[in-house]
């Protein structure tokens, strides 16, 4: 067992340290060379030499480690809020339990506060890192909110630091670290002293990037001068103030490493913390991540042996949300202040005041998008941003729906909603029941879900535009760039059966069946000019889904990706013949998506989605593979922007979606434009396929006709595309795109280009 040598932390701006307001190097009037420069060179070594006292290498390694994350109002006065008349004398007890920030040493007011115990196992045997969580504790303002959403959240943003890494990840974006491979072309390094490091002598080496609009460093690097192998025993670093990053105003980190018998070194300590504001005017924040690790072993712990066999990448024991007190005393490695100590008599006395009660109501409609019925709710009403929309069949349309929650029954669910067209003036609706193997804390869709599910609906079914990431009646659809009444009544009818895995492996079976019904706008004639009210398909569906380390926010319904780092890996298969449950033809459908995000250190990243599908069978028309048309101004991810629906008729066809961000590459070396922080982006979509003859009306008089108000073809070689040319970060939250149509310019009716829009909120 290696014991971890105690390192004190760095301070910015503390009282009891050295004043470091702003850690900005400035080198001498001199010309900068990388040749013959003895930093560049001792970094080179640096990296060269991480191989030799990697941990890593070993067949078997693991360590424990303490989290400590604080989420608090910065520069926090509270005589300002006691001089807001009657409200602010409301909150005077918030005097007793102001605290002092560990790191600037600025007075604060602690407003949440996380706590993780567990036991990190990995090594060379592994195929990655496996965290066994022991302790897990929060109180704070978010305790009324879904508490695995929030930790998914803090610690996306507030990732543990890799400084060996080629970027280090921070608040969903890539920082070039001193140590990356192409750091010699983008920091200057200087050697600024020599001095003792926890009672070793060290290089002080310092650096800072050449563009400090760009996602870096300034800091200082200590590596030891008497050690044959070259490691960074400590290093402080912040972010340069005038870098290109939303709401915050700095972010500094401080580690420390010590080295064992074996030449392995070991991370004792990695602290980060930032300072931030959303809103001139609005408070500033302060936040803090402290980590200490320690329990450093090459020998495998019998009692980890079975839970780490389960594949995922963290696993929560059944206790970890449970442990009493005297487990967080044993296990603390960092003390609580007297503030921290005291949040839960804070938190009783806010929650006695009737303006948080009715600020945590709105809050929680406005992150949810539904309206709660109770303490604890068991019915909660939405979502809301459904209840009026409008569309061309439809009119005016207006929903209201309901769900049940784990109040009612952690296992058994409900959920349905009715509908109301003024202008088709047709009651649509729908219901589901659900049973769940699992007790559910928040929802019925909770990761993981393992679970039997029955669904029968009746609605519109909008050919070519299925929306995949929101309702197709969401109110902010409803401006469109031209009408669209290409819409069947749809009756549906199904059986599931999902199971997730803890490797994010998902399978799901599915029986369905459906009848759609023609309209005045999409009739179903045949050749013979027989018109028929409606037909039948039924089929039995296997969904296959792999996403290794993804994270995502979990909402009622839906699940929002955290980030898209995890790779997504989908494939579908479809089967049913005809005259199961009286389908009137057989489908025999396969489809394959794959997703990643590729980022490129500091020339920003890229979203690729790859997507291909083959229907087998004869089939009518609205089985096809019809590619989503988006027709609202707002841009949608996975459709495309100048297609119309139902353009092209195909039964075969491969596509491809490339969003390529540039973070500022070009905009920070613009003078005067790199102030406004704007942020380039690229798209291009497209998609190629064909029409066999077996599908195609032209050849076969019992297929039904494609709607002529469709103006549908069967698609050609060439391949539809549409490139885009954007800024986004417009007032840090807008993001417009300008699209151009590449192919196929000369059909009726259709959009060459277009502007669009897009609230996109990014740090």
């Amino acid at each position: 067992m290696v014991r971890p040598e105690v390192l004190d932390t760095m301070s910015f701006g503390n009282a009891r340290g050295r004043d470091l307001k702003e850690l900005i190097v400035k080198p001498k009037r001199r010309k900068y060379s990388k040749k013959n420069n003895p930093a560049v060179e001792l970094m080179e070594r640096v990296r060269q030499d991480k191989r030799h006292h990697d941990p890593q290498r070993s067949d078997y390694y693991r360590y424990d480690k303490y989290e400590k994350t604080v989420l608090a109002l910065n520069d926090f006065d509270v005589g300002l809020v006691q001089k807001n008349g009657k409200v602010g004398k409301q909150f005077d007890f918030l005097a007793n339990f102001i605290d002092t920030a560990a790191w600037t040493g600025k007075t604060i007011l602690d407003v949440a506060l996380k706590e993780k115990v567990s036991t990190v196992v990995s090594g060379s045997k592994f195929p990655h890192a496996v965290e066994v969580v022991r302790g897990l504790r929060s109180n704070g303002l978010d305790e009324g909110f879904n508490q695995q959403n929030i930790r998914q959240i803090f610690e996306d943003l507030l990732r543990e630091v890799d400084l060996y890494g080629n970027d280090i990840a921070l608040m969903q974006n890539r920082f070039v670290s001193p140590l990356s491979a192409i750091a010699d072309d983008f920091y200057r390094y200087e050697i600024s002293d020599t001095l003792l490091v926890g009672g070793e002598k060290c290089v002080e080496l310092t650096f800072s990037p050449h563009n400090p609009e760009s996602f870096s460093f300034n800091g200082k690097l200590y590596i030891p001068v008497n050690d044959s192998v070259r490691y960074v025993k400590r290093v402080t670093m912040r972010v340069p103030k005038a870098i290109n990053l939303n709401y915050v105003d700095n972010i500094f980190i401080s580690q420390n490493f010590i080295k064992d018998s074996t030449g392995n070194t070991h991370k004792t300590l990695d602290d980060l913390c930032l300072e931030m504001q959303f809103l001139p005017g609005t408070p500033k924040l302060y936040g803090s991540r402290q980590v200490r690790y320690s329990g450093f072993s090459y020998v495998p712990a019998e009692d980890l042996g079975n839970v780490t066999a389960g594949g995922g990448r963290e696993i929560l024991l059944a206790s970890a949300e449970n442990e009493y007190e005297d487990f967080w005393k044993e296990s603390r490695l960092i003390p609580l202040s007297s503030a921290e100590s005291n949040m839960g008599e804070m938190m009783f006395m806010l929650r006695k005041k009737p303006l948080l009660y009715w600020t945590e109501k709105v809050l929680k409609v406005f992150v949810n998008g539904y309206v709660t019925t109770g303490n604890p709710s068991k019915f909660d009403i939405g979502p809301v941003n459904t209840f009026i929309s409008h569309n061309t069949a439809e009119g005016m349309r207006f929903r209201v729906g309901c769900v049940t929650t784990p109040a009612l029954s952690p296992h058994i669910f409900g959920r349905g909603y009715v509908a109301y067209g003024l202008k088709d003036k047709k009651i649509k609706y729908s219901g589901e029941l659900e049973y769940s193997f699992i007790p559910k804390t928040y929802t019925s869709r909770e990761f993981p879900v393992n679970s039997i599910r029955a669904t029968y609906q009746y609605d519109k079914d909008q050919l070519g535009q299925h929306y995949l990431f929101t309702n197709s009646d969401n109110v902010f659809l409803s401006l469109k760039r031209m009408s669209s009444d290409l819409i069947t009544y749809r009756r549906l009818a199904k059986l599931e059966y999902n199971l997730e895995l803890r490797n994010n492996l998902s399978i799901g079976v599915e029986l369905r069946h459906e009848t759609q019904e023609a309209t005045e706008w999409v009739p179903f004639m045949r050749a013979d000019g027989v018109y028929d009210r409606n037909f039948k398909q039924a089929a039995l569906r296997l969904a296959l889904r792999y996403a290794p380390g993804e994270k995502f926010v979990q909402a009622v319904t839906s699940r929002k990706p955290i980030n898209l780092d995890a790779p997504v890996f989908m494939l579908t298969h479809e089967f049913g013949p005809r005259g199961l449950f009286g389908a009137d033809f057989t489908l025999n459908k396969t489809e394959l998506s794959i997703q990643k995000r590729f980022w490129f250190s500091a020339f920003g990243y890229a979203d690729i989605i790859l997507k291909g599908g083959i229907i087998w069978s004869k089939v009518q028309f609205p089985a096809l593979l019809w590619q989503n048309a988006n027709i609202s101004y707002t841009i949608q991810p996975e459709s495309y922007t100048l297609l119309n629906p139902m353009e092209f008729a195909m039964d075969k066809f491969a596509s491809l979606d490339l969003t390529y961000f540039m973070n500022g590459l070009i905009f920070n070396r613009i003078p005067l434009i790199k102030k406004l922080k704007l942020r380039e982006v690229f798209t291009f979509k497209g998609f190629a396929g064909s029409l066999s003859k077996k599908n195609n009306p032209e050849y076969n008089d019992d297929l039904y006709r494609f709607p002529h108000a469709s103006g549908t073809v069967a698609m050609g070689r060439t391949p539809y595309m549409e490139i885009g040319a954007g800024i986004d970060n417009i007032l840090t939250i807008l993001r417009v795109d300008y699209i151009w149509r590449l192919t196929y310019r000369d059909m009726p009716g259709i959009d060459k280009r277009g502007l669009r829009i897009s609230l996109h909120f990014s740090f």
